[in-house]
């Protein structure tokens, strides 16, 4: 049995750390926790996550819909139920604004690769959703895409998404995406961001699989580019640098659709002759 009392007290020391690191100002952010399959507990609307007390948190069910609290439920609730939908593994989700991972959600940069080990093993792939207006299902939609790549996402124009197992976990994401997000700006300012290899990385893939963790790399071709959305550089590029992106790596799954469609047309063109 869930201790519910105790997961809302976590809540509420997840939220003061949230404000405390200047994740989240004023009445900024939110937070959730899957209780079981009828019931989340969410952060209030209009409250600082710093000073909150368990008697605030609320129950929603998947819907949305209020089921008990004194304080109305968060606005970006619709957000965090797209997690729970998409992905029955979390257990938790943590909305906040970084400033320097919202620094690369404002300026429409990339997160790059290959440049912390402690990323690679512990994030691994940060995707960008699209910007859409917060609160709305279109804006929880934007994340969808990218639930089965990262437990953490940044959202354009707007902060991050982080979730995990617990509490705990899904809180940490955050952190480790905005201390990331502040070397590379430093390194930046300094002159230059340096890539570790594709080999290099490899390596800390499988280090990664011996401790546990799962990343959408192990499940892509032997010659997919470990690196390739590591145009941060690109990002930083001077107005009048040429233009280029590096091209998608796919999946093995799309890999052999492509083989299979590439197969098929060779079969009707041979037919038609």
């Amino acid at each position: 049995m869930v201790n519910e009392y105790k997961i809302k007290e976590e809540i509420c020391e997840i939220g003061r750390r949230v404000y405390a690191r200047g994740f989240a100002a004023a009445n900024d952010g939110n937070i959730s926790y899957r209780l079981n399959d009828r019931e989340i507990l969410c952060t209030p609307t209009m409250i600082s996550k710093g000073f909150m007390k368990p008697e605030d948190i609320c129950k929603v069910d998947y819907e949305g819909n209020q089921l008990a609290g004194r304080r109305k439920r968060s606005s970006e609730i619709l957000l965090h139920l797209a997690v729970y939908k998409h992905r029955p593994d979390v257990k938790a989700v943590v909305h906040c604004h970084p400033p320097h991972a919202t620094a690369f959600a404002v300026a429409g940069i990339p997160i790059p690769q290959c440049v912390l080990p402690e990323v690679e093993v512990f994030l691994g792939e940060v995707p960008t959703a699209v910007y859409e207006t917060p609160g709305t299902q279109k804006f929880a939609d934007t994340i969808v895409p990218h639930l089965k790549a990262s437990n953490t996402i940044i959202l354009a124009n707007h902060g991050t998404v982080t979730f995990g197992p617990d509490l705990e976990k899904a809180y940490w994401n955050s952190e480790i995406i905005d201390a990331y997000c502040r070397i590379l700006i430093l390194a930046h300012q300094l002159g230059n961001v340096n890539y570790f290899s594709p080999d290099k990385t490899r390596e800390l893939l499988d280090l990664k699989k011996r401790l546990g963790y799962d990343d959408i790399r192990f499940y892509r071709g032997q010659n997919c580019d470990l690196c390739a959305n590591s145009d941060f550089g690109r990002g930083y590029r001077e107005p009048d640098a040429p233009e280029g992106s590096p091209e998608e790596c796919s999946t093995e799954d799309d890999e052999f659709e492509r083989l299979v469609q590439t197969v098929t047309d060779q079969v009707m063109a041979s037919l038609g002759q």
